[in-house]
């Protein structure tokens, strides 16, 4: 049997699905087990809709015990397969672009809120304050 190395990508065959993952055969003979939280970036519902039996996938090997369970991951094979950290920063840079889009247009909103929010109430003040001098 060939003792697989935490963090080495291989290449399996999907051999069966549960509510909780995947079983993929490795190279070994031997069979890995990949989480449903590892299957996708993006939340995985119905593990069906990504994988099927006799699939072959890339997996990575994060993790194996002292009783031969082995832990897997399809996700973080995808993004160390094609390469050192350069995908994630191709992958990280629109969605901080975004982030900070979507904060600046909070913060935009807010203030416009804030601003509208001070005309009512100042308006309401100033009202009050003449219904008051009829009681003088």
């Amino acid at each position: 049997m060939v003792s697989l190395k935490v963090g080495s990508i291989v290449e399996g065959v999907v051999t069966g699905i549960t509510n909780f993952g995947a079983f993929v055969l490795l190279p070994s003979g031997e069979t890995g087990l990949v989480h449903i939280s590892e299957v996708a970036d993006s939340y995985v519902k119905d593990i069906n809709e990504h994988l099927q039996k006799k699939d072959k996938v890339k997996v990575k090997v994060l993790n194996v015990n002292d009783d031969g369970k082995i832990g897997l991951s399809i996700k973080r094979a995808q993004s160390d397969s094609t390469g050192s950290s350069a995908p994630r920063k191709k992958g990280s840079m629109p969605s901080k672009t975004s982030f900070e889009d979507k904060v600046s247009k909070f913060l935009k909103d807010s203030d416009e809120k804030q601003q509208d929010l001070k005309k009512n109430t100042e308006s309401k003040r100033g009202g009050g304050s003449s219904f008051s001098r009829g009681f003088d």
